[in-house]
Order: C-alpha cells, then structure tokens, then sequence
C-alpha cells in the first residue's frame, strides 16, 4: 500500500464474488453473497424519490446536516425504540448511509492507537472504518452453538479497558444474525462508565428480529443512556439500499463534533431520498412494513437452513445472513467458496478479513433468493462438495 493507513485494511471479499457473477451472465446463478434484497422499498417511499425529482428543494447541498423532516423522522424513530428523547436539532443529523454514520462516529471518538471493542465474526468494512479512524480492534469471539451465536457477557466486559474509546455493537448482528440480551447491556454499563468509552450502535437491522420481540436498544440501560451514540439506516429495515441515507443519534457534544465530520467528510446526503426515508420512518403502517419483511426473511433462513441441514450452518437469530462451517468440511471458506461457483454456480463470500476467525466460515446471503431457488440449495452443495 502507498500510504500506512490502508496497510492493514484488506477488501471485504464481497465485489470480487458479486463482480465474478456478473460476469458470467448467468441467470442460473444463486446470488447469495451480497447484502442485496428483492423485497421493494414501502410504496411511500418511492411514490416521496418520485416527486422529488422534480422538485429544486430536493437538489441542494442545504441543509448540510440533513433536511429537518428527516432529522424530525429519525430523532422520533430512535427516540421511541430506546426510551430516551433525542431532540432533532441538537442531538440527531443526517448522514450518507448507515457505513457512513459509522465512519464519522468513529472519527470523532477515537484518538489513533486507542482500541475499539468489536466481535468476532464481524463485518469486514465496521473492522477497517476502526482501522481507517487510526483504532486498533479488540476482538470479542462469538461462538457458534446449536442455537446460534452466543457472546459471552463477561468476555465482553473484560474488553473494556483504559485503552477502550468505544464499543461497536450490532444486533442483530453481521453477518452473524446474533441478537444482543439485557445480560450484555449490563455487563458493559459498568466498565464502559468507567472507562469513559462510547457504546457506537449500529442500528441497521435492530428490528429484524426472528423471535417477534422488540429490539433491545442500548440507550434503554439507565447507565448507558448518556454514552450511546446511535447510527441507523434505510438500507436494510426500509430496503432502501440505493438512496444512501442514515442518521445519527446522540449527546448534544458528540453529535456537533459528528456533525462537524460529516461536513468534513461526504458533506450532505442524497437530496431526492431525504424525504422518501422521512415518508418510510412515519408512516402508519412501518412497523407492520418491516415486521412481514421480516417474516419472508425468516422463511428463507429456514429453507437454507433445512436444505443444508447435512453441513454445519449456525442459525441466525435475525438479519439477512447466515454462516457455514468451511472448516468443520475440512475447507478453507475461499476454497468452498470456488467450488460452489464454479461447480455449482453459487455465488457466496468467503470471509477472510472478517475477524480473527472469519477465514473458516462462508457467508450465505438469503435475502435477495426467492424461495422456489433456495429450495435448489441442497442439490447444489451435494454436487459441489458430497
């Protein structure tokens, strides 16, 4: 690399696989390693990108931190989900996607060589935006159990120390499908306090839950309430990829310094989507929108998961993806990887650079698939590894 600061960050595995694909042209091909989905946006939300289009408000720089519906929307969305008032103009502004929000946050919270607690398996692109901001990442491992992956609180905890500028969590996490329990809140509320860390919680998939059950804001925990910040996104709950639009939520201080980086760094957001993600967020019906998503989502899981019930996959707790075991088939997830292309024309990443143990395990995306294709998993796998 030309310059130290990109000398420990490596791609994430995902625009080689999806570029390959591509490539071939082949409408055959299981698209399965991309964080895509088929589901559309809420017709609100398309029905708000059209009659932007034309209007002159929605092609302007201004306002840089987000327009004020959006700020309004997005500040009564986090508020109502953890329990904790978020005023709209001092403590919520608007950012270019949810990757985005998590860069500026991490910009302004960590000083170079300071640590940042994260898990493992994890996103390769939340561990290189650490490396990028000069963060060293604390690996917590999450373990794989018959019922999904299990981070142990205590573990958690211990990471924290007078190195920590922030914890980074996610749940339902990626690309594990891991949710998060009051036991890990309360483990981290002491050390954190203590250690005067930031809880950074991407909030991207936080209602696409498996069990039915709200999400478990961290801001919800009396001694965290004050050290989150929150950084939420369209892309996943509202399928909303393409417009690249976020928030972020805060303390008044940190959120000026966030905001501050923001105008530093992308500047603004996309005009013509600023009011569709407003219209998704408040209408009536978005809770009831994202809950039957979820539902086909969880549906799909349970095909993949039943088609390759012979391989050893560990069944997600929410989210858009689950993992295989490459190593349990005596694999390299790289080498499962090119022998499901290229046998059996499945398209699935394998997750080297995605924590310390990532380099075992294959990413299966499920939530781009329908159902009739997922159902073709079994013979597939069978034809490409026995």
């Amino acid at each position: 690399m030309t310059v130290s600061r990109l000398r420990h960050i490596p791609g994430i595995g995902v625009d080689r696989v999806g570029d390959a694909a591509d490539a071939t042209h082949d409408p055959s091909m299981l698209r399965l390693e991309n964080l895509d989905t088929d589901l559309p946006p809420p017709a609100v939300a398309l029905a708000a990108t059209r009659r932007a289009v034309e209007e002159q408000s929605a092609n302007s720089y201004l306002p840089f931190q987000g327009h004020w519906p959006l700020r309004e929307a997005a500040a009564a969305h986090v508020s109502a989900l953890s329990g904790v008032y978020h005023n709209p103009r001092t403590q919520c502004v608007g950012v270019a996607g949810g990757l985005n929000g998590v860069t500026n946050a991490l910009l302004a919270t960590v000083e170079p060589g300071q640590e940042v607690v994260v898990g493992d398996p994890i996103y390769a692109g939340l561990v290189n935006r650490v490396r990028l901001a000069g963060g060293i990442p604390r690996h917590v491992p999450s373990k794989a159990t018959p019922h999904g992956w299990r981070t142990d609180p205590d573990e958690l905890a211990d990471a924290i120390g007078p190195a920590t500028a922030a914890v980074l969590l996610m749940s339902p996490s990626m690309p594990t499908g891991e949710v998060l329990s009051s036991e890990h809140l309360a483990a981290l509320a002491g050390p954190v306090r203590r250690h005067g860390a930031w809880v950074i919680y991407d909030a991207a998939m936080e209602r696409l839950r498996f069990d039915g059950r709200q999400p478990l804001h961290p801001a919800s925990h009396p001694a965290l309430a004050d050290r989150v910040i929150t950084v939420g996104s369209a892309s996943k709950e509202l399928r909303m990829i393409g417009w690249r639009v976020g928030w972020v939520t805060g303390p008044a201080h940190i959120l000026s310094d966030i905001g501050l980086v923001g105008l530093t760094n992308v500047v603004c957001q996309v005009g013509i989507a600023q009011q569709a993600v407003t219209d998704a967020l408040r209408a009536p019906d978005a809770d009831a929108d994202v809950s039957h998503a979820t539902t086909i989502w969880k549906e799909r899981a349970e095909v993949v998961l039943a088609q390759l019930q012979r391989y050893p996959c560990v069944r997600p707790d929410g989210g858009w993806s689950l993992l295989l075991d490459a190593a349990e088939l005596g694999l390299t997830a790289a080498e499962l990887s090119r022998r499901l292309f290229e046998r059996a024309r499945i398209a699935a990443t394998p997750m080297d650079g995605w924590g310390p143990s990532g380099a075992r395990y294959l990413r299966l995306v499920y939530a781009n698939e329908p159902l009739e294709r997922l159902r073709e998993l079994g013979d597939r796998f069978q034809q490409a590894v026995g």
